[in-house]
């Protein structure tokens, strides 16, 4: 073997580039930021040290396909403003909606026929059984130190995969030209007067805004509740469209509990001006569309600029301009703005794990109904 000799100037650049490039990493790659990485690989974890790192990887990839429960005005909004700040990946998004849907999804991941998603949407009812389907990206970690901007409130602390892109604010709503602002509930425990016995408001038998209400109140106190709902004698249904729908018109008076973006979405359609969304304290919210990157995923780098991408300014505006005010809590959106100084009853990753077992409870207490309208 021939050992050369390198030229003295030849030598300095080489030593200039490698004492730059060593002082960069250096840099970039702290000390607490090592100390994440190799705490989260030592629990199985991925863990990238640089955003750098992270779109070089997704360049090589070039190509993303989302499955979301966002509503579809969303899509085509989304993927554009993505594929500007991205132009190198061609993201697609396609829907899933219902209970049904998300099952089937579920049982296709475990059997390994669904390969060809990057990024899924884990829905509340089985949401424990989707985090086995999660890459084990650190993705708590990764925020927390700054390699993705995501807010770490937004993301599950304890499987550390799951980041909440929205959430939904429960709330009041009532015909105006049905009955006097004045008389509307101030308080949950106003729906148990005597005026409103009889068929006189809906009740959603789908109670995830009561499960939330626990969070606060106790799960006790929200049982209790509920059985004297039921003694009330309301009016059961499922879903918002229709009993919103029932309200302007007049058919109905006035809804117990149901979706506050589902409220102004109908609100702004209701040309009699009659529909009033109204807020009670405490304010049962939850934290909603949990996205995460697939273990089968084929773009897994792709996959993370996306949850970082929407759970950033960008998306959170777009979330909220098609869907008004679901931006998720943490982040400065509609939602932030709207509970500002109010007491919140948040569902969010610390109890969401009790959400099945709580609706249960409240729809046993209900009696089990089944949807009058249809």
């Amino acid at each position: 073997m021939k050992i050369g000799f390198v030229k003295p100037l030849a030598l300095s650049i080489v030593l200039a580039c490698w004492f730059l490039g060593s002082h960069a990493f250096a840099a970039s790659a702290s000390p607490a930021l090592m100390k994440a990485k190799q705490e989260a690989e030592a629990k199985g974890f991925v863990f990238a040290t640089s955003r750098d790192e992270i779109v070089a990887k997704a360049k090589k990839e070039g190509r993303l396909r989302v499955i979301s429960s966002l509503d579809p005005d969303n899509y085509k909004h989304l993927a554009d403003s993505f594929k500007k700040k991205y132009p190198f990946i061609d993201a697609q998004i396609q829907e899933i909606s219902g209970t049904e849907a998300n099952q089937r999804l579920l049982l296709e991941l475990k059997a390994g026929t669904a390969r060809e998603w990057d990024v899924s949407h884990a829905s509340e009812d089985f949401y424990d059984q989707f985090a086995g389907q999660t890459m084990k990206f650190d993705i708590l970690g990764m925020a927390e130190q700054g390699v993705l901007k995501i807010i770490p409130q937004m993301i599950d602390s304890g499987h550390r995969t799951f980041v909440s892109m929205a959430s939904t604010t429960s709330t009041v709503a009532y015909n105006k030209n049905r009955i006097p602002p004045d008389k509307v509930p101030n308080k949950f425990e106003d729906f148990l007067k005597a005026d409103f016995k009889g068929r006189k408001f809906i009740v959603d038998i789908r109670p995830n805004g009561m499960a939330a209400l626990m969070v606060a109140m106790g799960e006790e106190w929200v049982v209790n509740y509920a059985r004297k709902i039921k003694e009330q004698q309301p009016i059961w249904t499922r879903g918002n469209t229709r009993a919103l729908a029932s309200i302007i018109t007049g058919e109905y008076i006035m809804h117990q509990l149901t979706n506050y973006q589902s409220c102004v979405r109908a609100s702004t359609k209701d040309t009699t001006k009659a529909l009033v969304c109204k807020i009670i304290e405490p304010v049962p919210v939850r934290l909603v569309e949990h996205q995460f990157v697939l273990r089968t995923s084929s773009n897994p780098y792709s996959a993370l600029l996306w949850l970082e991408y929407l759970a950033g300014p960008e998306g959170q505006k777009i979330i909220d301009e098609y869907e008004p005010v679901k931006s998720n809590l943490y982040a400065e959106g509609e939602v932030a703005r709207l509970l500002k100084g109010k007491k919140v009853s948040l569902n969010d990753y610390k109890t969401f794990h009790e959400t099945p077992r709580r609706m249960k409870m409240v729809l046993e207490a209900y009696g089990f109904p089944k949807a009058e309208l249809k």
